[in-house]
């Protein structure tokens, strides 16, 4: 077994920023997907709302010199053109408010450079957030439309919540993944393996979690404890690339928790959920099962107070229709090595991946908050020669200007584990750098 742990940069940024937030948070919202399902009781008819994330990425560059090229895992998303740079990773635009008592809509345009709107290798900025909620059965609102699917923690908190520049690689590839074409002329079975080619022309971006549907939910609290599910049928595609082939989906979510203290996003509580997502996305004219479970729990308590913490867990597991990312950029060096420069998918029922996190975080002053990250993903175990193990060990430190502008800094500790390598494998996983990252999210 391979194992490498890349030295450390030698490389220090440093930034200061002052922002403030006209953005108010909801002041009676019971969780975070009730915060994106509806608006507060007292909204107006219409506000208007928005952020920015500023980020800087940076790390050696490192190339894996079986092959003389620089290996994806070493360059920056979703471009893959440097290994250090500067952009604006998300940029939102979002209107919402609530047309009577019973109905409330939110609708949210992306134009950050991400895997969202990086659709076919060009960039094109779409909507990420479009739904209306119907409140008038007690106990099941309604919501119909562009919708956050019910799935692990960490997929349908807001960015807010978010700790880290570079979100957990098993939430990423597993629940996140790219969407595909399953046109014959753009996908082509490389060999006798039950996996196929994906040519950057039919890669058609990330679904930011998103599913177009309608899902049935609601929130009940007795004392201190609160319960909440949520269910939901869509489709499978992501909407901002035209992919709405009808793919079937299905999605839900039982989540408990024990409030401590607050309301709104930022309460002190603790919780745990258990999800499940089912769909068949088609290849070729022929549809396959995709299965994603897991289990999430999480402690918040003094949320920007002197010694606040937070602990949190997430599981999460599948099987069928496994996507594996390019390894490189398309070269002459590599041309004629398609599959080192062509996506995977592994759509067979008999592939599976799994992985977790475990991440805990502490606040020294109301504004100084530090946090550690571990993440593991373990992908294609049942298939020894692509097995590929990710392990990352994060360190942040957030300064946090209001609950909802904040500046972050991680440096990410990554390793790349290879079962059973070959030449090409071993010279990507030896060649594996750490990575810095600052990133300020700015709200209006």
């Amino acid at each position: 077994m391979i194992q490498k742990k890349p030295l450390l940069l030698s490389f220090f940024l440093s930034a200061s920023l002052g922002a403030g937030t006209l953005f108010t948070q909801p002041a009676e919202a019971a969780n975070w997907l009730a915060v994106q399902m509806v608006s507060p009781p007292k909204a107006p008819l219409f506000t208007v709302s928005g952020f920015i994330e500023p980020t800087i990425w940076a790390q050696n560059g490192t190339v894996a010199s079986a092959v003389g090229e620089t290996p994806h895992i070493n360059l920056i998303a979703p471009g893959f053109s440097q290994s250090t740079t500067a952009g604006i990773m998300r940029a939102r635009i979002m209107f919402r408010g609530n047309l009577n008592h019973h109905i409330s809509y939110f609708f949210g345009g992306e134009f950050g450079n991400n895997g969202f709107t990086h659709i076919r290798k060009g960039y094109q900025p779409g909507l990420i957030d479009g739904h209306v909620t119907f409140s008038y059965i007690p106990g099941a609102r309604v919501e119909v439309g562009l919708i956050r699917t019910p799935g692990a923690l960490g997929a349908i908190e807001g960015v807010f919540a978010y700790n880290y520049v570079l979100s957990p690689t098993m939430r990423l590839q597993l629940l996140n993944q790219h969407m595909i074409q399953g046109n014959s002329n753009y996908i082509i079975r490389p060999n006798a393996k039950h996996s196929y080619l994906v040519p950057g022309a039919a890669n058609l971006g990330t679904s930011g979690y998103r599913n177009p549907g309608i899902m049935v939910g609601d929130w009940f609290r007795s004392g201190h404890w609160e319960t909440s599910y949520y269910a939901m049928l869509g489709m499978y595609g992501t909407v901002a690339a035209g992919n709405q082939s009808g793919a079937p989906m299905e999605a839900v979510r039982l989540q408990e928790a024990y409030v401590l203290s607050g309301k709104g996003p930022f309460r002190s509580d603790i919780q745990g959920g258990i999800w499940y997502q089912h769909a068949r996305p088609r290849l070729l004219g022929h549809g396959y099962d995709m299965n994603r479970y897991g289990v999430d729990a999480s402690y918040s308590q003094g949320y920007m107070h002197p010694w606040g913490r937070m602990l949190r867990f997430s599981y999460v597991h599948g099987s069928g229709w496994i996507f594996a990312p390019a390894p490189f950029n398309e070269t002459p060096a590599i041309a004629k090595k398609a599959p080192l420069y062509n996506s995977q998918i592994y759509p067979g029922i008999a592939n599976k991946a799994w992985g977790y996190m475990v991440e805990g975080g502490l606040f020294f002053t109301k504004n100084i908050e530090m946090t550690l990250r571990y993440d593991l993903y373990n992908r294609l175990p049942n298939d020894p020669a692509q097995n590929r193990i990710f392990k990352d060990f994060a360190v942040g430190l957030q300064y946090h200007f209001t609950p909802k502008t904040k500046i972050m800094a991680g440096y990410y500790f990554r390793t790349l584990d290879v079962p059973h390598p070959n030449d090409v494998s071993s010279s990507v996983a030896s060649s594996v750098d750490n990575l810095f990252a600052m990133q300020a999210i700015i709200s209006f």
